[in-house]
C-alpha cells in the first residue's frame, strides 16, 4: 500500500497503526491523519528514537500493509 491509499484509507489503517505503536493515542492518530512525516514525528516523540529508525519503521510496517 502506497501513502495516497493509506491516506485515503487512514480510519481503517489507524487500528493497524494502534497495534503496531501502542502508546499513540487515537488522538495523536487522528492528527496525523496518515501522513507520513507526522506518524514518523509522533513515533519519535513518544518512543524517544532518532528519525531514521523512526522512518525505518514507519517504513517496514507500511510494506506489510
Amino acid at each position: 500500500m502506497n501513502w495516497d491509499e493509506i491516506k485515503g484509507n487512514w480510519k481503517q489503517v489507524k487500528g493497524k497503526a494502534r497495534e503496531k505503536w501502542g502508546e499513540l493515542t487515537d488522538d495523536e492518530l487522528d492528527q496525523a491523519q496518515g501522513q507520513r512525516e507526522q506518524l514518523v514525528g509522533l513515533i519519535q516523540k513518544k518512543y524517544g528514537k532518532t528519525k531514521e529508525a523512526a522512518e525505518q519503521e514507519v517504513d517496514a510496517w507500511r510494506a506489510k500493509h
